[in-house]
């Protein structure tokens, strides 16, 4: 067995596995996806007999937590053929892209797995929860489903839809490339902010959303008024039309319902009856399905990227269980005065309890909280400790919609 990094020029030879694992992905997407990520990802692969029997795609994104922009990798592709599998090929391409993370400084690496148990043992935990909705065609156009408790957003019937759209002007078309500057300063200015934890969302994002999308039969839709821009939403049409991440400025709901209903087509005449709405507004959101997991890679850049109130002083201690990633395991001790927002991070000899690292992720993103820890396998928290870790700002606002 043959476990390394391939050169760039190499990268080429991974699309046979690809077609052969994920076949369901069409020529047009591995086209696009082989001529503009794998331009500048990094490809782990394991050769055996002359050939890839095994890989793992990191695909590099800007992130920023908080107020700080790091480095990170969004794990993806992660595939062994049929005859070589449970052979620990997965394992080995994982903790040695890991520890390469790491000596890049990269706080922590992404994935959306195909089943949550593939990637629990080596300490990846979910971080973000997607908002799902769907748009049903009925009399008076694209409603709203109603939530599964029952609430529904109210119906508008056409002639109401009618009037919006002459209220407001809008105009709706697909961006082009050049749309993407555009595109990235319309997300800063109203959205970026809402988040403590998201890609960071530059023009070089945003084309090669526009490429991504196209390859899927699909674009980026653009919602104008006056020449303005007030909203847009990926969307493809490979298996029919779904949406993801709407965006848009108040009062420009119902030009959006109407974009939609316009791609969708009229039922009957090759018009499709539902739209699944991806990453929707939590207000129009169905439901809420847990979508990506993250693992801590390099626990200090991580930490100290943290916030605390500055009305709050923070003074503790603590010991971090990493067995994949040993340099995390240490005693890291955390503190800040009154007057402060940043955490000072540093290493103690003395320790107030015990962290496993995939807990750790759970506390830090806000799955569960100090106090919810303490009955947990390999965890020991001290009272004072759980007061002291409760004053840490958890990493609550995250956004992961990435495809790949």
């Amino acid at each position: 067995m043959i476990l390394r990094r391939l050169d760039p020029d190499e990268h080429g030879r991974t699309r046979k596995l690809w077609e052969e694992v994920f076949a369901d992905d069409t020529k047009a997407f591995l086209d696009y996806y082989y001529y503009i990520k794998t331009r500048d990802n990094e490809i782990y692969a394991v050769e055996e007999d002359g050939g890839i029997c095994s890989m793992l795609q990191l695909n590099p994104y800007m992130v920023k937590v908080e107020e700080q922009e790091f480095p990170s990798a969004y794990i993806i592709a992660v595939a062994t053929r049929k005859e070589y599998r449970s052979r620990g090929y997965m394992g080995a391409l994982l903790r040695t892209s890991l520890k390469d993370m790491y000596n890049r400084g990269i706080p922590f690496t992404f994935l959306m797995p195909a089943a949550e148990a593939i990637y629990t043992p080596y300490d990846f935990r979910y971080i973000y929860s997607q908002h799902r909705g769907a748009l049903l065609q009925g009399d008076g156009g694209m409603q709203w489903k109603k939530s599964e408790g029952g609430g529904a957003w109210p119906e508008v019937k056409a002639a109401e839809l009618e009037t919006a759209k002459g209220r407001t002007g809008a105009v709706f078309s697909d961006a082009g490339l050049w749309d993407a500057e555009e595109l990235s300063r319309f997300f800063e200015n109203y959205f970026a902010d809402q988040f403590q934890v998201c890609t960071v969302r530059d023009s070089a994002y945003y084309q090669t959303m526009i490429l991504e999308q196209q390859s899927e039969k699909g674009g980026v839709r653009l919602v104008r008024q006056d020449g303005a821009l007030k909203g847009f939403y990926a969307y493809a049409k490979e298996e029919g039309l779904e949406i993801r991440e709407p965006l848009f400025l108040p009062g420009y709901e119902e030009d959006f319902r109407i974009s939609a209903e316009e791609l969708a087509g009229q039922p009957g005449k090759s018009g499709q009856k539902e739209i699944t709405v991806n990453a929707c507004p939590p207000g129009y959101a169905a439901d809420k399905k847990p979508l990506i997991m993250a693992r801590i890679v390099s626990l200090r850049k991580l930490l100290s990227a943290l916030k605390v109130s500055e009305e709050e002083s923070v003074d503790c201690s603590f010991a971090v269980i990493d067995p994949l990633i040993t340099e995390n395991s240490r005693v890291w001790s955390l503190t800040s005065r009154k007057g402060e927002t940043g955490l000072h991070v540093g290493e103690a000899e003395d320790s107030e309890g015990v962290l496993p690292v995939a807990e750790l992720t759970e506390l830090i993103f806000g799955r569960v909280s100090p106090e919810e820890l303490t009955g947990r396998e390999g965890v020991i928290l001290t009272e004072r400790l759980v007061g002291e870790l409760e004053k840490i700002i958890k990493l609550t606002r995250v956004c992961f919609n990435e495809i790949v």
